[in-house]
């Protein structure tokens, strides 16, 4: 079983740090900054194997030439996006396995908010690294791919199984809570998400990860099926992938 570490950094990123237990192999996601890993592994004994980068912006890579030439890890992310990402070692495609260790990841093509953006899934470990795609009660903004392509994405993330835990790059879950009570203010399983949401960060802690299932219940970006939702958006009868595009829509709008 995967042992995995969520590591806060810089205001809201969240860097997650992965080791397989027979093997000792570990990993970064999107290192942020490096110094934080750095620390993590210091204090635990443990040598880096791999940074997995999930897309090229700079507050999930700025980590990576750093922790290349102080502890010799390889560098994994998006072939097709290969010259955006720094110090990359392995340029990998939808459809192919990466192992860490005993630990197989599956790499998930999930562009939308940028191109080239990829997942890391491990089916065993029931767990998903999904970077910027899909945040808990929200998704990422549509920086360079269309909502065509985004909705896709999403549609693979919300077909994993039910249980699988979704580990995301950012903490905006109370925020975009607050914008989903805008579209659906009367749905219980959203209700009962921010209040624990509330609690949780009261005491300073993380809100994830959250499960395909919790998603599937309180995400607005994943329920353009909702009667209530496309109530209030006056787009009854439209289509799925024209409904989430306006709820992108009215998300990037909003202030509150």
């Amino acid at each position: 079983m995967l042992h995995i570490e969520i590591l806060p950094a810089l205001a809201d990123n969240y860097i997650y740090l992965l080791r397989e237990p027979k093997s000792g192999e570990t990993a970064a996601v999107d290192p942020a900054d490096a110094q934080v890993v750095l620390d993590a592994l210091r204090q635990r004994g443990w040598k880096l194997t791999y940074v997995l980068n999930t897309h090229h912006h700079a507050d999930h890579v700025d980590g990576n030439r750093r922790l290349k030439a102080e502890t010799g890890c390889r560098i994994v992310g998006a072939q097709s996006d290969a010259a955006r990402i720094p110090g990359l070692d392995l340029g990998v495609a939808e459809g192919e396995i990466l192992m860490l260790g005993n630990a197989e990841a599956r790499i998930l093509d999930l562009s939308g908010h940028t191109r080239g953006h990829i997942g890391f899934w491990f089916p065993e470990e029931e767990a998903v690294f999904c970077g910027d795609t899909l945040f808990s009660l929200g998704c990422g903004r549509l920086f360079e791919g269309s909502a065509d392509e985004m909705w896709r994405s999403l549609g693979k993330l919300a077909g994993l199984p039910p249980a699988t835990r979704i580990y995301c790059a950012h903490e905006y879950t109370e925020a975009n809570g607050r914008f989903a009570l805008t579209l659906e203010p009367d749905n219980p399983a959203l209700q009962q998400r921010l209040s624990e949401v509330r609690a949780l960060r009261a005491r300073h802690l993380p809100t994830l990860p959250v499960t395909v299932a919790q998603e599937l219940a309180a995400n607005p970006f994943l329920r353009p099926h909702s009667v209530a939702i496309r109530r209030t958006l006056g787009m009854e009868g439209e289509p799925e992938v024209a409904v989430f595009a306006a709820i992108r829509r009215r998300k990037d709008q909003f202030r509150g």
